[in-house]
């Protein structure tokens, strides 16, 4: 028998696999759907422009007067491009469409840039929430109340009309485009993130640690493939692949259109 590999270590609890995660600021979200976003709008002011450990994109500490007691709110939201410390940001239904401003789906027109959109009525912001990303309202339909969306993924998706989204780009695109250059950058890049780097190639193991292992020359010896079923330890490469390979011809053509 051979011994747990990588991937069966990385789902058990605890470990050495854990997220780096004491030096966080905390989760970002869009503020609680209120009585005032619902009917008219509420006005915040951005305290600070923050980075967060781990996370590529800036968040904003926004603070909001509470509209039932004598107290601030205080929310970490995204930063979208062209923010700034100081800024005035409103949420709500009769928000006006500038940057950094919230306001449901079915209030921005056809073709606006929109970032940490709602996947459901109220869930503070699923998708285009890391630096760059966007989304572009494509359609909205008055009849079923629904707004369709493009994704940065390039699919179309259809939500609620009444979901919010942040006016913008989210800040902190292009930070790919640097390349690593050295191996350093890559430690502390990872060092706040997990233990995920480096990473020992299958077919630089021996046989006893990984099914791709061992062998005179580093080959997988057998289809890189495996089924849904296979047991954990077997469990490596492309996993349930329905295909495989380059995309070629008419079919790789069509698929890379859409």
């Amino acid at each position: 028998m051979g011994r747990v590999i990588r991937a069966q270590r990385k789902g058990a609890k605890g470990a050495v696999f854990k997220s780096h995660t004491k030096h966080r600021k905390g989760a970002l979200k869009l503020r609680s759907l209120d009585y005032a976003e619902r009917h008219g709008y509420i006005q915040g002011v951005v305290k600070e422009i923050i980075h967060d450990p781990g996370r590529g994109a800036p968040l904003a500490r926004v603070h909001f007067r509470n509209p039932y007691k004598f107290k601030t709110d205080k929310e970490l939201m995204p930063v979208a491009e062209g923010m700034y410390s100081g800024q005035f940001v409103y949420c709500g239904k009769k928000a006006d469409l500038v940057i950094g401003n919230v306001l449901p789906l079915r209030q921005m027109p056809e073709g606006t840039v929109a970032c940490c959109v709602e996947q459901r009525i109220g869930d503070h912001g699923t998708f285009a929430r890391t630096g760059g990303n966007y989304v572009t309202v494509v359609a909205h339909n008055d009849d079923s109340g629904k707004t369709k969306i493009r994704l940065p993924s390039g699919a179309k998706k259809s939500v609620n009309s009444k979901c919010r989204a942040m006016v913008g780009i989210i800040a902190g695109g292009g930070r790919m485009d640097k390349p690593m250059l050295k191996a350093g950058r890559a430690y502390h890049k990872y060092k706040v993130k997990r233990n995920s780097w480096p990473k020992v190639r299958g077919v630089a193991m021996n046989p006893v640690e990984h099914p791709h292992g061992g062998g005179n020359h580093q080959h997988i010896g057998h289809a890189s493939t495996c089924s849904r079923e296979a047991s954990a330890g077997r469990k490596c490469g492309l996993i349930a692949a329905r295909r495989t390979g380059r995309l070629r011809g008419q079919t790789g053509k069509s698929l890379k259109d859409d």
